[in-house]
């Protein structure tokens, strides 16, 4: 067994070897991610051959550093069941272009290739997990610490080994259609779920990657999640602070575990790209964070620059001295030969970058073996138990009158809505094609649970169509009907007549898709399509008992139906599993546990709404409008009811000197599974700063536990607060534990503990 520091030295010298065998071509070759993977290969009567266009692109520089999406099915590849890569060629195909270029260049370099696995991988059969925001929902790293290790796993045995997942984006205005992707408006809980994915990804090895893991690409770094507007790759028009205390929480926290690459971000901070921000990617990403892994740009992202510096060559350079290690599409990187050759750039700056690649690729074991075993025994079923248990953990009890859970002693249940019954409306954006024996909408999950009853359908309307052909057909079922289940939402679900970006991005030009949500999908509106609210409206005058549940990628403006349902489950994308996971849901054979991981606004007029705010002296609300959100951050009701006492600190003052040296406050409650049901509570813990050089957010988390209690158990639950907590950039632009009084919270939104703690 090599141990990690020799490993370490070993990859190290390993790497300076090779790099000075290499010509400048051969080194622009490394840096360049120019191709679409589906353009490398043809899928014939006889199996799959490598095209031509791919040759040329390995004789251009004699060899391929990283390929992308040589998996990837969706509308804008154009790739699906007939002419796409299946589950059981994909490591053959892996290995072809392994072997092509191993046999056709000098050094016989492997490539890594690169897949999009932001729920799941986007590729044909690929198991398709909640998205993101579902996932914050859960409130539980342990979870999805498995659930990507299981994700890895299955790609992995495909032949990839880079990962692109989105992690980093933090969510301050639902208006953009990414919002999906992220996993909160809060850094912290943000932070503990891309340290659950880094661990989950790529394990906890420091040098080599085991076999059953990959490297993941952490996107995007940083602040696409703050655009003005809400609107895709704006500018983010924050400050250095803003940027601090919320958007780089996440990569920090990847960095110190062990994140080895991560993708910039489209956007603009203070009138500098990401991509051309030296401050951001060398001096705060790299010097600042001690981060030395690799930078991916994002898809055509580079090509931006050339408005800057008025050629490919000179964005080329901008962009390599900036910190950027690894192209995409873009027409840019190709020319670096051409912009070292000119001294616009240093070969010493590219040879950092290459040494960052080349280090990925022994750090994957590539050298040794770049090829993948062909049908490798995987454990699908405890996969697809992790991904029904993340579905289920995802799910939001927003309201209950009393109706929920459902009786199965039901006889007749009216299944209606746009996404009642439309598989590819639960699965969101960045989804490959799907075979319908894969996922399980909510029509077949109560279908499968109520077997007792008439379970029929009705959609009733689209997302965004105002036809109202529909409409009648709906009201009638549901009012001859015991109960109504109204399946609302919003949908990413990409169209082969929707038109694209050349970075895959939808353009909307049509008016007809029924799109709402996912990349370049941005709405001003945040109240649910087309005629969704009517639908509703009509059904609940019928008098049938009505539960609505919420499918969509971002959270929706619900005020008329807050009030009026008796019942509402917010599910976000619940994956492939959803149908069955929302059905145990409604029917009480699951205890909801899932907690908003953002606010749910009024309003779009609201906007931004979130929890953590700043505590200025000024006022909250609108003249005409309440400044709070209809339901706050960190809030989800079960189906028992969870009570907290006996809040207890081991010291209530500590001296700063004494937190910087490592000394924590320690904190205890009890919590109290006062119902009848079994079922998981979500403490939360809350701070306010009560004084310091900086005007303090009113409140912020810094600790979550999430409990299993049965019915009438107690448990004492603890959480410890230290410098890393408690510290804030100061007004000295520094990180600093300032002396100061603090409050604390512990509990939820609804009920909770407070206390009084001085740091001296």
């Amino acid at each position: 067994m090599v141990h990690s520091n020799q490993a370490h030295e070993t990859i190290n010298s390993r790497v300076e070897a090779l790099l000075a065998k290499m010509t400048l071509k051969e080194k622009v070759g490394q840096v360049n991610q120019k191709l679409y993977g589906w353009e490398v290969y043809e899928k014939t009567d006889t199996g799959y051959v490598l095209t031509e266009k791919f040759k040329e692109h390995v004789q251009r520089w004699d060899g391929l550093g990283v390929l992308y999406g040589l998996f990837r099915s969706d509308p804008w590849s154009a790739i699906h069941f007939d002419n796409g890569i299946t589950v059981e060629a994909s490591a053959e195909v892996a290995n072809m272009i392994q072997q092509y270029v191993k046999e056709n260049t000098r050094l016989g370099i492997p490539v890594l290739l690169s897949e999009e696995c932001s729920h799941g991988h986007q590729g044909l059969d690929s198991m398709i997990t909640p998205v993101n925001l579902g996932i914050g929902a859960t409130w539980n790293p342990e979870l999805h610490e498995k659930l990507m290790a299981a994700v890895a796993e299955e790609v992995r045995a495909k032949g990839a080994h880079l990962a692109l997942v989105s992690t980093l984006d933090i969510l301050r205005d639902s208006r953009w259609g990414r919002s999906e992707e992220c996993f909160s408006e809060d850094p912290f809980l943000a932070a503990q779920l891309t340290e659950a994915v880094v661990k989950g990804m790529q394990g906890k090895q420091a040098d080599l990657i085991p076999a059953d893991k990959m490297i993941a690409v952490l996107k995007h770094f940083a602040a696409q999640g703050n655009g003005a507007g809400g609107k895709n790759a704006a500018p983010a028009s924050i400050g250095e602070r803003e940027l601090r205390e919320i958007h780089l929480p996440p990569m920090k926290a990847a960095i110190q575990s062990g994140a080895l690459a991560c993708m910039a971000a489209y956007n603009e901070i203070d009138g500098i790209p990401c991509h051309a921000n030296g401050q951001l990617l060398q001096q705060i990403l790299r010097e600042e964070l001690g981060f030395n892994g690799a930078v991916m740009a994002d898809g055509c992202a580079l090509d931006n620059l050339v408005a800057l510096t008025e050629s490919r060559e000179k964005a080329a350079a901008l962009a390599l001295e900036s910190g950027v290690d690894i192209s995409l599409w873009d027409d840019v990187y190709p020319a670096l030969e051409a912009a070292v050759e000119l001294g616009l750039v240093s070969e010493e700056k590219l040879n950092d970058a290459v040494r960052r690649v080349l280090t990925l690729k022994y750090k994957m074991e590539l050298f040794d073996n770049p090829f993948v075993e062909e049908n490798p025994q995987r454990n699908k079923e405890q996969a697809e138990k992790i991904n029904l248990e993340s579905a289920r953990q995802s799910i939001v009890l927003l309201k209950n009158d009393g109706i929920l859970p459902l009786k199965k002693e039901l006889k007749r249940i009216a299944v209606i809505g746009p996404n009642a019954d439309a598989m590819y409306n639960q699965l969101g954006d960045y989804t490959p094609f799907q075979r319908e024996s894969r996922v399980l909408t909510v029509l077949r999950g109560i279908d499968s649970l109520a077997k007792e009853a008439e379970v029929l359908y009705e959609q009733g309307c689209g997302i965004r169509s105002d036809n109202e052909e529909g409409l009648e057909k709906a009201v009638r079922l549901a009012s001859s009907s015991d109960v109504a289940v109204v399946v609302l939402g919003g949908s990413s679900a990409r169209d082969f007549n929707a038109q694209f970006d050349q970075n895959g991005a939808v353009i909307n030009t049509t008016g007809e898709e029924e799109m709402d949500c996912g990349e370049n999908v941005d709405i001003a509106d945040l109240e649910l399509g087309g005629l969704q609210l009517k639908l509703l409206q009509k059904v609940i005058e019928t008098g049938t008992p009505v539960v609505v549940v919420l499918i969509s990628g971002r959270p929706h403006a619900i005020p008329w139906i807050a009030e009026h349902a008796p019942a509402i489950v917010s599910a976000w994308y619940p994956g492939q599993m959803g149908g069955q996971a929302i059905a145990e849901i409604l029917f009480g054979e699951v205890n909801p546990s899932g907690r908003l991981p953002v606010s749910i606004p009024r309003s779009a007029m609201q906007l931004p709404v979130f929890y953590n705010y700043k505590d200025g002296g000024y006022r909250k609300d609108y003249y005409d409008m309440s400044g709070e959100p209809l339901y706050p951050f960190g809030f989800g009701l079960s189906y028992t009811e969870f009570v907290y006492d006996n809040l207890q600190i081991k010291r209530e003052s500590i001296a700063a000197e004494t937190l910087a040296d490592g000394e924590k406050f320690c904190i205890s409650v009890n919590a109290t599974n006062a119902g009848d049901n079994d079922g998981y509570d979500v403490l939360q813990l809350y701070i306010k700063g009560k004084a310091g050089s900086i005007i303090r957010r009113v409140k912020e988390l810094k600790g979550f536990k999430k409990v299993w209690l049965a019915a009438g158990e107690t448990k004492e639950v603890h959480f410890e607060l230290g410098a890393e907590e408690l510290q804030v950039y100061s007004s000295h632009n520094t990180y600093k534990v300032e002396q100061g009084d603090f409050e604390i919270e512990v509990g939820n939104p609804v009920s909770s503990l407070s206390a009084a703690l001085n740091i001296g």
